[in-house]
């Protein structure tokens, strides 16, 4: 028998790897953890308690013994209602509803089951950074098309970013981490193109509830094949429960869910009913309180910082003076104040984001904070 020398851990690791960095946001939480005294401004999910009644579902589905694996393209109640609701809005005969563990989890599923290695997927900058890292998963490479200054999608860049080997267009209105919305006359120019050119159109419209300017539009209502990633988490603040769901061409999410069968196997059994019990959840409260809440911040900081984004989610990106989001960001930790630096979800490095989805008093004292670093 022939005996090897003990191998470095590290060469076992796959090259693709080498593409996908550790979350920038995870720097903030480690710092914070070690922190006693902090204003949070950095954390992307609602702060409001997840609805009673959600969380009953939830325990009464586990006491109900709905514990094992459920079907993998969800169980069949939420999926009827969910497939009811896309039917009503889109009125689409080919679209079909799959359950999903969270919107990460249809993301992974949906590019690894379109994009093949060496195909472009087209993202948008600053955009939500684990896109570029998924389609790096999937063995394909990440083209960005800038949206600088305004946030908004220029439907010219983005054709003459498209090659031969593109594949897909990832899109995400209203965005993190800007919140930033484009008009509805853009989004169906996107959706048209991406048509035009056979060309996979994603949208990810986990933050569709939240819009606050103008009524959400889905690109998917000018373009058929679009596929559509949502979810629970944002919505109706279950963002640890993992529930999802994803809609489109039947081909398409056929093989999602033959992907999921070998991979999450499925949502969460008792969480799905939960998610049954939140469809029938009015939120609109929590969407007014956080048009007031922007509103709020925006008066607090206009004058002081540029302001871009904000017409839906729970984000601005601001651009301190100087224009160096890093050095701002470190100056702002060390006076107790956790926002996140423009650079994780962008090749630049000009903007921070910083989160309204808090309570007043830990917005008004972050804004103080905001100002008090100028």
């Amino acid at each position: 028998m022939t005996h090897h020398a003990p191998k470095d851990p590290g060469d076992w690791i796959a090259s693709r790897m080498n593409h996908i960095d550790a979350s920038g946001i995870r720097r903030i939480f480690d710092l914070a953890a070690g922190m006693d005294q902090k204003v949070d401004l950095s954390i992307g999910q609602p702060h409001f308690a997840t609805p009673p009644s959600v969380r009953r579902a939830l325990a009464d589905a586990v006491e109900n013994g709905h514990n094992g694996y459920s079907p993998s393209p969800g169980i069949p109640p939420l999926r009827e209602a969910l497939q009811q609701q896309v039917d009503t809005r889109h009125q689409h005969d080919d679209r079909r509803v799959m359950v999903t563990s969270g919107t990460s989890g249809g993301l992974v599923l949906a590019l690894c089951t379109l994009v093949n290695p060496g195909d472009e997927v087209i993202l948008f900058d600053p955009g939500f950074m684990m896109y570029r890292h998924l389609v790096a998963l999937a063995g394909g490479t990440s083209v960005t098309v800038d949206t600088y200054p305004e946030f908004r999608v220029d439907v010219d860049r983005v054709e003459k970013a498209i090659t031969d080997r593109t594949k897909a267009i990832v899109y995400n209105s209203p965005g993190n981490p800007t919140g930033a919305m484009d008009d509805p006359e853009t989004i169906d120019d996107l959706a048209r193109l991406a048509a035009d050119h056979g060309i996979v159109l994603i949208s990810d419209e986990i933050y569709s509830r939240f819009c606050y300017d103008r009524p959400f539009h889905s690109p998917a209502s000018a373009n058929p094949q679009t596929l559509v990633i949502d979810g629970f988490s944002k919505s109706h603040s279950m963002t640890g429960w993992r529930l999802g769901f994803s809609h489109g061409p039947a081909e398409i999410i056929d093989q999602m869910t033959k992907l999921q069968q070998f991979t999450f196997v499925c949502a969460p059994h008792p969480v799905q009913w939960a998610g049954l019990a939140a469809l029938e959840v009015d939120i609109s409260d929590h969407v007014q309180d956080y048009h007031r809440k922007r509103d709020r911040l925006v008066q607090r900081l206009s004058g002081h910082f540029g302001i871009g984004g904000g017409a839906g989610a729970f984000y601005l990106f601001l651009e301190p003076p100087g224009g160096n989001g890093n050095e701002f960001v470190n100056r702002a930790i060390q006076q107790g104040l956790l926002i996140v630096p423009g650079s994780v979800f962008s090749q630049r490095d000009s903007h921070v984001r910083v989160s309204f989805a808090v309570d007043d008093e830990t917005l008004d004292a972050g804004a103080d904070l905001l100002i008090g670093l100028l």
